[in-house]
């Protein structure tokens, strides 16, 4: 459990804005080297050179999710220099505001390909590597909006659904052993992303505090991390109708 509470390592993907940037700095500390990985090569280096001002070891890789052999790539080169403790999967984008449930910023196929493919390009690489150490930690960014399909962002809703399922079920096949899988379902964090968002968000969260609390249930080992507690009830109670 040291490793939970205390990760060496952390490699984190979309890490040049939004939460997976405000988990960088969650995590940037004296001791702990941090991998950041994105496809915005001038916000990623800003990221990281507040990380290292925090006294973190950080290096960034510009990569896109969605290329399976450049996750490989990075993936195996970050591990073998120095093991992984702890793989974010959070890369993800949305459409914005959708007309008639279509995306006019970007195609539902490629929210399809970065929200799924992306996640499991970045899961399956570390699997058998952490498997073969016994240990290690894995956590996917899902979301509150895959509890519910919502007219205004149906390929969103799905790919979030996809990913938070497909975590449910590597945690039953880890059961037990590792490497440890957690779901992350946030609500409405302020970001680039939500920014596009011409709809009312309830309990809209800034980044760093939501980036803190993940930081503090993914160290107690929680499989699902869900938040706010309101809006999380409150779609469990629309999933059911």
């Amino acid at each position: 459990m040291s490793a939970l509470r205390n990760p060496g390592h952390v490699l984190i993907t979309g890490a040049s804005s939004g939460i997976g940037a405000a988990l960088a700095y969650a995590y940037a500390a004296p001791g702990r080297r941090l991998a950041l990985g994105g496809r915005n090569t001038e916000r990623l280096e800003t990221v990281a050179e507040r990380c290292r001002n925090a006294g973190a070891e950080c290096v960034t890789r510009r990569v896109d999710v969605t290329d399976a052999q450049a996750m490989v790539d990075w993936l195996e080169a970050s591990d073998a220099e120095t093991p992984i403790d702890l793989v974010i999967a959070n890369a993800g984008i949305s459409a914005g505001a959708h007309k008639l449930g279509n995306a006019p910023d970007a195609s539902d196929a490629e929210i399809f390909t970065t929200n799924v493919d992306g996640v499991i390009h970045t899961v399956e690489p570390m699997l058998a590597r952490m498997r073969e150490r016994d240990a290690g930690q894995i956590a996917i960014m899902s979301s509150l909006a895959s509890f519910r399909g919502f007219a205004d962002a149906p390929a969103y809703c799905a790919s979030k659904a996809a990913v938070r399922v497909y975590g449910e079920g590597l945690q039953r096949a880890h059961r037990g052993a590792a490497p440890s899988i957690s779901v992350i379902c946030p609500g409405f964090i302020r970001s680039p992303m939500t920014d596009a968002n011409d709809f009312r968000m309830p309990l809209l969260m800034d980044a760093e505090p939501a980036a803190r609390r993940i930081v503090r249930d993914l160290a107690r080992g929680r499989a699902r991390i869900a938040f706010p507690l309101p809006l999380y009830l409150g779609v469990r109670l629309l999933a059911l109708f």
